[in-house]
């Protein structure tokens, strides 16, 4: 990023979102410690049961999708969990400092920053389009494109997520019909009936933690997510079009306020 004296600084390095780890560590972990109080943690592992509910959720989420799209969530999902921490006031600032420079010593003074903006691709388009003469009607419109893809890939990935939700406990509930029909199947061999039983109750439990504790949660984050990302996006695509047309930083700096939320607000002048 720029600092104050309008050089550019490194991007921090993705890391691990702690919030995403401590609710899911700390959910399941809640889970695991019921269990273990109970004294019968070995009841509640069942091969069957997994393989219907995991392995049958799975295969209807493909189904109804495909599986690059299938493969791609999964990507995606990574990045939520793994990636660097960007504030939409940062990238306010770094709009404004270039605003800066370009005002006081012209566009061409932004192929000099272009090479180290690299960790910002968004941007780097952005200003590159202005630097070679695009219209500043054109690098918007190129730009607001770029943006409204990426809301749609990551709206794709959050379906596929919602839709695993979906289907998690209806394979749940398929699987509990299996274990009572072998159940009832086999009511003249008292043997069978546990482990038919523990199939249809525990098929029930991993669905219902697979939806609420797995599958809802992540798709809500990668929603959040993919919100600031566009958020952090249009506020490149406003500065990229201000600088463009060349017109007063202060103004740029009322428009980003005007998209930013207030506790994100920015006073680059004040």
């Amino acid at each position: 990023m720029l600092d104050d004296a309008g050089a550019v600084t490194a991007r921090p390095r993705p890391q691990i979102d702690p919030a995403t780890v401590v609710g899911l560590v700390g959910g399941f972990g809640l889970v695991v410690t019921a269990i273990w109080i109970g004294g019968s943690p070995q009841s509640f592992l069942n091969a069957p049961a997994i393989l219907v509910v995991l392995g049958g959720t799975l295969c209807v989420v493909t189904a109804c999708f495909s599986v690059n799209e299938v493969i791609n969530t999964a990507r995606v999902l990574a990045k939520t969990i793994i990636r660097g921490r960007r504030d939409p006031t940062d990238a306010a600032m770094r709009v404004m400092r270039t605003a800066e420079i370009a005002r006081r010593q012209g566009l061409l003074a932004i192929q000099g920053l272009l090479d180290e903006m690299y960790d910002e691709p968004f941007l780097h388009k952005g200003l590159q389009l202005v630097v070679d003469g695009s219209p500043s009607e054109d690098v918007e419109a190129m730009l607001s494109r770029d943006i409204e893809a990426t809301v749609q890939r990551h709206a794709k990935s959050s379906g596929v997520l919602r839709k695993a939700a979906e289907f998690a406990p209806a394979m749940g509930l398929i699987g509990t019909l299996i274990g009572l029909v072998q159940m009832l199947a086999n009511l003249s061999d008292p043997s069978t009936i546990g482990p038919s039983m523990a199939v249809a109750l525990l098929t029930t439990f991993y669905g219902a933690v697979l939806a609420n504790m797995v599958f809802s949660p992540l798709a809500a984050k990668l929603e959040r997510n993919s919100g600031e990302e566009a958020l952090i996006h249009t506020v490149y695509l406003m500065g990229a079009v201000s600088i463009g047309r060349q017109e007063n930083p202060r103004r740029l700096e009322m428009l980003l306020n005007a998209v930013l939320p207030p506790a994100k607000r920015v006073r680059f002048y004040d």
